[in-house]
């Protein structure tokens, strides 16, 4: 059985009080690899991950508002919207605002069920 690089998961640390710190993830897919359930469980599996070695409280993802498949990943993965960070970044000419999600480490985790993550589309 072979394996495929369909991706990427990233994590950074940080902190707003600079002592209490939280990490930030990111994922990046293939196009030929969304809509199979492979982004949200890669989250969720990495989130649980950080929570069981390391000894932050919180965990921190953002994304576009227009990127709803991103929202409904995070939100699978066991993240809650906490808001509009307005005017976050410049993209496309003009500030764009972001959405923050969060997960904390005694939210329940998700059901990641048995599900494929390899089956055609």
């Amino acid at each position: 059985m072979g394996f495929e690089t369909v991706g990427f998961v990233s994590w950074r640390a940080g902190s707003f009080d600079g002592r209490t710190p939280y990490w930030e993830i990111g994922i990046a897919l293939l196009p030929e690899y969304r809509g199979r359930g492979i982004g949200w469980r890669a989250q969720a599996v990495l989130t649980t991950y950080l929570f069981e070695h390391t000894p932050v409280q919180r965990i921190q993802a953002a994304t576009h508002p227009e990127n709803i498949a991103e929202q409904k990943a995070l939100e699978k993965a066991g993240f809650r919207l906490e808001g509009v960070i307005r005017g976050c970044e410049f993209r496309a000419g003009k500030l764009r605002d972001g959405y923050l999600y969060s997960r904390l480490r005694d939210d329940p985790e998700p059901e990641l069920g048995n599900g494929s993550v390899t089956g055609a589309r």
